[in-house]
């Protein structure tokens, strides 16, 4: 734990570094909050032995004077104080999650596939946050509460060093269960941030899947799944709260016998007339003034342990490799020709073989197309593509490059995706189909949406291309999002395109209309079509039937058919089924 707290201080620090300027003149207000505080006390002594003694009648006014002083002192520093440390904090954790956010998405697909949705949101908000506590208040208030502490043990030490050494030595023997407490939390604190992250994910899976639960009245099921991981956050926010609630009790009642011991000892030397009562009325005034900052200064420790919880799981987040990423030298490569090779390309998402010595060859502006049974690997070779994942063996070319020597931002100009899932963003139209295309103008927004049949409908809603669609395009019909997604896809005019199911989730009147958009967006570009439907792949120049990741069958239409294999099976299944349904 001491390795992680060593790893994780200099990099958080290296965040504060940025504004030190904030953090030095909050630092400098700390003292002045910490120096009046350190003097109200000092004024006892006086007030108690001059002003109130016969003859101080003449320094009676000056007391409010000086109390109001301070107090303005006080005020002024505090605001200082607490601006120029808050703001600065906030722009730490602003710093933090800008990163935290651009490292997350050029993580590699693997890895969202192996981690929720929820736990890397609860990451991003919620740990930061517990983050941002700490920057915001930890330094200044270490700062202040230890100026204080050190201003008023260094005042009882001057008055009289015997009854503050009655006092000082109960503070290094409440640091041992401090420290103990400390652990706890933070120990509790990150496995409450995890349980956070299971209740976020619960959360994102309950909204984004409203409809299947409406659908199949599992409201209750839900309810109860979040009820339990609830219940699992507050078993762990309640061991922090009962550690952290028992920091301040240990002080104080080891303090107490500190403050026992003074209290006998000094009005001892009262009676025996060796310190006056004004003398007596300051140190003890210090010695209680003095428990206080250490109080404080526990709880600050209390919430550095809680950060130290949650920043290893954000600096986790941010020390996970990046898989995918350019190498160095990569080529910068412009408009592609668009010939597409795959040389004997191997692939597994764990130890099972998704595609095995897998073989293909695209010329510019031709049509190939990907059929066969789920899990053939079909959705996989256009993930490789389009370099969501590296092949475990082979090589993936573009016009003879090598796409792990292509930029990313270079492969992807030249790559258009259109699949099944259709998501748009909860934005306005116009900035779903100019998205990765935002200097287009509008004149070429609504050519590519007249090119994907989608002008009509457009205009149809009262604001047309400025209609907020909801989220994930709520507002539109399955044929309607698909034919906003092709628009995009016209729009970025790639000379590759992807199409992944891009019609198997729509009605027969849906896919007509799309398929009509589908023609235009093929126009002129070497397209990958993959597909379950046979009839939307019967045009194609040329089908590969994929089984087992592997490369069963290949040819056009009519020679497969004629082979009577496994593409023939596939095409009377779906024509028998369809023609039975016909018929009733």
């Amino acid at each position: 734990m001491k390795e992680k707290a060593q790893r994780i201080i200099p990099r958080f620090w290296g965040y504060i570094r940025r504004y030190k300027w904030r953090i030095v003149i909050s630092m400098i207000a700390s003292l002045g909050v910490a120096g009046t505080d350190v003097a109200y006390v000092k004024l006892i002594q006086p007030m108690v032995d001059i002003v109130l003694a016969p003859g101080g009648q003449r320094w009676i006014y000056w007391v409010p004077v000086v109390v109001i002083g301070l107090a303005v002192i006080k005020g002024f520093s505090r605001y200082i104080q607490e601006y120029f440390i808050r703001t600065g904090g906030q722009l730490v954790v602003q710093d933090i999650r800008n990163d935290v956010f651009r490292h997350s998405v050029d993580l590699s697909m693997g890895y969202f596939s192996r981690n929720t949705t929820g736990n890397l949101i609860s990451r991003i908000l919620n740990d930061i946050g517990v983050m941002q506590r700490a920057a915001s208040s930890v330094l200044v208030e270490t700062l202040r509460e230890g100026a204080t502490l050190l201003g008023l043990t260094a005042l009882a030490f001057y008055q009289d060093w015997k009854l503050a050494s009655m006092a000082f030595v109960v503070l290094p023997i409440a640091g041992f269960p401090a420290a103990r407490i400390g652990s706890k939390i933070k120990s509790y604190s990150r496995r409450q941030q995890g349980a956070m992250g299971s209740l976020t994910k619960v959360l994102e899976q309950a909204f984004s899947g409203i409809k299947v639960i409406k659908a199949f009245g599992t409201e209750k099921d839900e309810f109860h799944k979040f009820k339990s991981e609830n219940r699992s956050f507050y078993h762990f926010f309640r061991k922090v709260i009962k550690y952290d609630a028992a920091s301040s009790p240990v002080v104080e009642i080891l303090g107490s016998l500190g403050l026992a011991a003074v209290l006998w000892y000094g009005m001892d030397r009262v009676l025996s007339g060796a310190m006056t009562q004004g003398e007596l009325f300051s140190i003890m005034a210090a010695i209680l003034m003095m428990y206080t900052p250490a109080k404080r200064l526990t709880k600050i420790n209390n919430r550095v342990q809680q950060a130290m919880g949650a920043a290893e799981r954000v600096f986790e987040l941010v020390d996970e490799p990046v898989q995918i990423h350019d190498m160095p030298g990569a080529n910068v490569i412009g408009r592609a020709q668009g010939e597409i090779v795959f040389e004997n390309v191997s692939f597994s998402y764990d130890v099972e073989p998704v595609l095995q010595d897998f073989s293909l060859h695209a010329a510019p502006g031709e049509i190939v197309a990907l059929v066969g049974p789920s899990g053939a690997g079909k959705t996989t070779i256009a993930g490789l593509l389009n370099r969501f994942y590296d092949p475990d063996e082979g090589s993936i070319l573009i016009d003879g490059h090598d796409i792990r020597n292509i930029t990313q931002a270079s492969l992807k100009k030249n790559l258009a995706l259109v699949d099944q899932e259709s998501f748009l963003f909860s934005d306005s139209i116009r900035t779903n189909i100019a998205y990765g295309s935002s200097d287009a103008s509008i004149e070429a927004i609504e050519e590519a949406a007249r090119l994907a049949y989608a002008d009509d409908f457009i205009r149809m809603f009262p604001e047309r291309y400025d209609t907020q669609i909801g989220d994930r395009g709520v507002r539109l019909s399955g044929g309607q999002r698909q034919r906003i997604c092709i628009a995009r896809a016209i729009l970025r005019d790639a000379p590759i395109l992807i199409l992944d199911e891009a019609t198997s989730a729509l009605d027969s009147e849906s896919e007509a209309m799309v398929q009509k958009a589908l023609v235009n967006l093929m126009k002129n570009r070497t397209t990958l079509v993959i597909a379950h439907r046979l009839s939307t792949v019967m045009h194609a120049d040329r089908i590969l039937v994929m089984e087992k990741g592997r490369v069963a069958e290949a040819g056009n239409h009519r020679d497969l058919l004629g082979l009577g294999g496994l593409y023939r099976r596939l095409y009377d299944m779906q024509f028998q089924s369809r023609d039975e349904k016909k018929a009733q």
